[in-house]
């Protein structure tokens, strides 16, 4: 297959990788912050595992490891995703839980993206990692023969972190019925894409109804504000998604597939940080929450708790989403106040009350989402295959689907 990367989308993604943005290492900033590793990933684990935990019991009672296919793999990051999901409390000696995708119980994974440069730091970065595979390809076109013609049917088909914002969807539609025929089932499929009701691009919001909504998008995020200004930072575009489109793109593959497919769960990730709240390059009355949040999880840093405050500002024409965030920043400011009224010798060790209200906080995001494309991100967790009933319950507090 001819692999074609539009020269922006290869820099956008290539440029922060050379200038360092893009380390595996923990921290306040960069593509592996705080709130990404200790917030959004936590997210996906909690709406992931119920389901995931169905599919590991399945493997388990055939005697089989799980295999995973991560569609726009980037640098294997679905693979520590994976391996960050706890397993239902079993714990190791020292009291760390285990995780349960854990190496013994992965039989082979499979990262896919057409970006060399994101593929040599995941063959680097998981160079000992002897079952984990990385392939060059392209799907623009639905699932690459590369993939469809030489690997066997996989367990898992998952894409995080935005990557189907990247296809139209069309595009995803044939990229979902394909894995639908390629696996035998029950297997899973999970799908992230830009969420279109983001609080941080509040100005880009439109009616449910407009097909195929791309914006221009920046990932201006990674870089300081001085470096925003003397970057030639590339811009592409990115489809923002509703829930209602996700089901869409689903029935259309119930209808091609003779019934392969059944939704499961829909949720938001980062309501209260997303990407973009810092650089208020999508909507200027944004406060900057994510480097808030990402203060609230260094244990070594003070947070002033007043920059977690939102004074929701509605847009006129929304008034679901307008009820939907006025609740949802009442309720966490009401936290953050709370904590912001004790004294100091109330508080006691500031960091492990720091800990407990971002702990809260996320909580709060999990509890009272709907799965509505509220957040940076709307992802689906779809069963495939003539039992895929059997992988979980039909619904989470994401959002029934």
């Amino acid at each position: 297959m001819l692999l074609r990367l539009p020269t922006s989308l290869k820099q956008a993604y290539s440029q922060p990788l050379g200038m360092g943005k893009c380390r595996k290492t923990p921290g306040a900033a960069g593509k592996y912050d705080n709130v990404r590793r200790l917030w959004e990933d936590r997210i996906t684990c909690h709406f992931l595992r119920p389901h995931l935990e169905g599919l590991m019991e399945e493997k388990r009672r055939q005697g089989k490891g799980l295999r995973m296919l991560d569609l726009g793999c980037g640098a294997g990051d679905g693979l520590d995703l994976i391996r960050a999901i706890p397993s239902g409390g079993v714990a190791t000696p020292g009291g760390a839980l285990l995780g349960l995708a854990t190496d013994e119980a992965l039989e082979e994974y499979v990262g896919v993206d057409i970006n060399d440069d994101l593929l040599a730091q995941a063959r680097e970065y998981h160079a000992g990692t002897g079952r984990a595979r990385f392939v060059c390809a392209d799907l623009s076109g639905g699932l690459p023969p590369e993939i469809a013609d030489e690997y066997s049917p996989f367990d898992l088909y998952f894409s995080s972190y935005g990557t189907l914002s990247h296809f139209r969807d069309e595009q995803c539609v044939q990229i979902l019925a394909d894995i639908c025929r390629h696996a035998e089932g029950p297997a899973l499929f999970v799908g992230d894409w830009l969420g279109a009701y983001s609080y941080e691009w509040q100005d880009l919001w439109r009616e449910p109804g407009e097909p195929d909504f791309f914006i221009d998008y920046r990932m201006s995020y990674l870089y300081g504000s001085a470096e925003r200004d003397g970057l030639d930072i590339p811009t592409f575009p990115l489809r923002l998604m509703t829930r209602e489109a996700i089901l869409d793109i689903v029935r259309r593959v119930f209808e091609e597939t003779r019934g392969r497919v059944r939704p499961l769960t829909i949720f938001d990730r980062s309501i209260l940080a997303g990407r973009h709240s810092d650089t208020r390059e999508y909507n200027p009355g944004c406060p900057p929450l994510r480097s808030a949040v990402n203060s609230l999880l260094d244990k070594n840093v003070r947070t002033d708790l007043e920059r977690l405050l939102v004074e929701y500002s509605p847009r006129q024409g929304f008034d679901r989403l307008n009820r939907f965030f006025a609740r949802f920043f009442s309720a966490s400011n009401e936290v953050v106040t709370s904590v912001m009224g004790l004294s100091d010798g109330d508080r006691g060790r500031a960091d492990v009350v720091e800990a407990m209200l971002a702990r809260a906080l996320l909580c709060l995001e999990m509890e009272t989402q709907e799965g509505i494309g509220a957040g940076h991100s709307i992802a689906a967790v779809v069963g495939i295959g003539d039992r895929a009933s059997k992988l979980g319950p039909e619904s989470t507090k994401g959002g029934k689907a």
